[in-house]
């Protein structure tokens, strides 16, 4: 499909016995967005998310077609999302995101000196903007509301990261 390709691998074991691998390979990268304003504002977004059949909060997210800018997707994904233009952006974060079954790799921004303007969600997303306090998102994670593993570590390496501005 556009997104995944699944590869199947017969292995040899630990044990050295036969046995077989999946790897569920990316065809984009993983882009995540932290918007933080003057007042210690960030954005999140509300989807469902058909895998899981729930709802989820999260930050604004979005996938880096292999080959392109990260940081120009991450531009371009916060300002579909959220309707916002950021005038600093910073990277937080790479990750992997789920290594033991898929080669998902992931870059996470901060943006900073923040415009509103007007979103422009894609014909596939039916998602709700909320704009809170940072300290509310992360008091989110830490109540296991916020479930989205490129939300929860980039809202914990942000929290760090803003205490370490201190």
């Amino acid at each position: 499909n556009p997104w995944i390709n699944v590869a199947e691998h017969q292995v040899i074991n630990p044990s050295g016995g036969d046995g077989i691998y999946g790897v569920v390979r990316f065809k984009n990268l993983a882009i995540g967005i932290i918007p933080l304003d003057k007042e210690g504002y960030t954005w999140l977004v509300g989807q469902y998310r058909y895998p899981l059949g729930q709802y989820s909060w999260e930050i604004p997210e979005g996938g880096c077609p292999m080959g392109s800018d990260p940081l120009e997707t991450a531009m371009r994904e916060l300002q579909e999302e959220t309707g916002l233009k950021a005038h600093r952006w910073q990277q937080l974060l790479e990750m992997h995101v789920t290594n033991s079954v898929s080669d998902e790799y992931a870059y996470i921004y901060v943006a900073q000196d923040l415009e509103l303007g007007e979103t422009e969600h894609e014909d596939t997303e039916d998602i709700s903007v909320k704009r809170l306090p940072f300290e509310e998102a992360f008091r989110m994670v830490m109540r296991g509301e916020i479930t989205d593993s490129l939300s929860v570590a980039a809202i914990l390496k942000t929290k760090i990261w803003l205490e370490a501005e201190k």
